[in-house]
């Protein structure tokens, strides 16, 4: 099967180098010698899950171009679906994370004093590359994290509204000036840090670096991207857009590798602030580390979303927003709702749910048909079945039960069916651990208060649904909750980008959050300049003097 692009066909720009971790998904035939000036224009991808004969080796990217790693460790990988292997990627050396950097640093003295107008154009360039590219960033998306077409394309859309909305820095970097006394005022603006750097989740291999770059750059810093050694290449795409768009060279390079790239960002003293979105225990660990080393640091992390059910909500609109929520993207979202909490009789509407759950077609994310896809890795479909099982041995009952789920066609692949879990009360490990897989736990309570009360009393921030016809109760519920993101008849009710991300508690580290104004402010830093220019100075030079100089 192949989806056609929906716009004009991607023609490759020369003396780039060809990206290997993309060697799955080129249409018809191609050479197995392609060289460091491949050039291709087509308009159909091959989307399927097919094994690589040949995997080649990702490279990395440095002053605008694709670059071997000398590395002598690589790591495999695996399209979720078969178990493949699709690229090998470098832990890269320290010779090249230090190149890297040196790029950026140079790099920064000239872009920091380009015009935002530049930058402005630059990143209208970049957005309309990436709906160019949008169906060959997608696909990329399938083959190496498992997303179904669908889900990938969306994981395009979100980070390309980032991109879109830092088209309008011209009107969210205005400084402010006051006169503050007689022929003196004080100045305000905004300045860039310097070099920066993102660590990049598995989960979304594009949202996530578009998350970063388009704020970071256009604001006139220069950036080292570390995407994950999971995916790496819709990164790797980007840069390669990112050139196209005009982004001089060094102001964006990525590298990659694991912990020890990862030590090296956070010590590296020329970087001067982190974006991270992962796990708690990296997520911790990157932002104790960095702080400790002088950095700025955003860190999102972990999360346990509810959605709440109240007997007065649309029936068939919870139920569906509340399955999509839970079991799309094989629950391998921050935002993904993992409990449902039933109020008073809303508990009947279980059996409903389940019908629904079953219904949905787990298998490759390229089949037409495709619901959800695998599980990154087989350690995570491992780590999900054990905990669906730790459910079950403290009392609770699994009503569906997603494990040991082979499809025909993919019996090889990393897939967890969807799963319900009723009967979960507070202090289960499947209550209170972050699944992330396609597993939603039932908790049942007997009134609005106490649906709050249990909310509120969850470590985790990142989000919260109510479903009611209310609107008392939704205004006593968004008055009440403690999490940063809230939604009302909305189970996943993360902001655009016009806003800020805005996970709290025991989801988020750091003082500025993602994009929007928050994500500004994150990759600057504020300058105030007061001047004194006396009024009787400039009258006293209207007049020319004509007495003969003295040297007093």
């Amino acid at each position: 099967m192949a989806f056609r692009l929906t716009s004009a066909p991607f023609v490759r720009p020369r003396n780039l180098g060809f990206l290997p971790s993309l060697c799955a998904i080129w249409s018809g035939t191609r050479s197995r010698n392609l060289s460091t000036d491949y050039s291709v224009a087509q308009s159909i991808y091959n989307t399927n899950h097919d094994e690589i004969e040949e995997p080649l080796k990702t490279q990395f990217f440095l002053d605008n171009k694709f670059v071997d790693s000398k590395s002598s460790t690589w790591n495999k990988v695996l399209d979720p679906a078969t178990n493949n292997v699709v690229t090998l990627v470098p832990d890269c050396t320290n010779a090249e994370l230090v190149a890297a950097v040196d790029s950026a640093e140079q790099a920064f003295k000239s872009w920091r004093r380009t015009t935002v107008l530049t930058r402005q154009q630059i990143m209208f360039n970049f957005v309309q590359l990436i709906r160019r590219d949008w169906d060959r960033l997608a696909a990329s998306i399938v083959v190496e994290q498992g997303k179904t077409f669908a889900d990938a394309r969306g994981d395009v859309l979100r980070g390309l509204q980032v991109a879109e909305t830092a088209c309008g820095v011209t009107s969210q970097l205005t400084g402010e000036l006051l006169e503050v006394s007689t022929d003196m005022e004080t100045r305000n603006y905004r300045e860039p840090l310097g070099v920066v750097a993102a660590i990049c989740p598995f989960n979304f291999p594009a949202m996530i670096p578009l998350w970063c770059l388009p704020p970071a750059i256009i604001t006139g810093n220069t950036i080292v991207m570390k995407p994950s050694e999971k995916d790496p290449g819709a990164a790797m795409i980007l840069a390669e857009l990112a050139k196209e768009a005009g982004v001089p060279d060094g102001v964006f390079n990525i590298v990659h590798g694991t912990r020890d790239s990862v030590d090296f960002i956070l010590d590296e003293p020329r970087i001067k602030a982190i974006s991270f979105v992962g796990s708690d225990a990296a997520g911790g660990y990157i932002y104790s580390r960095g702080c400790a080393n002088g950095k700025r640091v955003q860190a999102n992390l972990g999360a346990k979303n509810h959605a709440i059910l109240l007997p007065d909500a649309s029936k068939t609109h919870a139920l569906n927003a509340v399955a999509g929520a839970a079991f799309g993207a094989a629950g391998q979202r921050c935002m993904a709702v993992s409990v449902l909490v039933t109020v008073g009789s809303t508990d009947g509407w279980i059996p409903d749910l389940i019908s629904m759950a079953q219904k949905l077609v787990v298998t490759g994310g390229f089949e037409p048909d495709a619901d959800l896809g695998p599980v990154i890795t087989p350690q995570s479909r491992e780590r999900i079945e054990n905990l669906i099982q730790s459910a079950a041995d403290e009392g609770a009952t699994v009503d569906l039960d997603g494990r040991g789920y082979r499809p025909e066609k993919f019996p090889n692949g990393n897939f967890v069916g969807p799963t319900i879990i009723t009967g979960v009360k507070p202090g289960m490990k499947a209550y209170e651990t972050e699944i992330f897989g396609p597993v939603l736990v039932v908790v049942s309570v007997d009134s609005l208060d106490e649906a709050i009360k249990l909310v509120n009393s969850n470590r985790y921030g990142n989000g919260v649904a109510l479903f009611t016809q209310s609107g008392s109760a939704a205004a006593k519920f968004q008055r009440e909750i403690d999490a940063g993101q809230v939604g009302i008849n909305v189970p996943i009710p993360v902001p655009l980008p016009m806003f800020s991300f805005t996970g709290n508690k025991g989801s988020f580290l750091g003082d500025l959050n993602f994009y929007g104004k928050s994500g500004l402010e994150f990759y600057t830093r504020p300058k105030t300049v007061t001047s004194l220019w006396r009024s009787a100075d400039a009258a006293e030079a209207e007049k020319a003097s004509v007495n003969m100089p003295t040297q007093s």
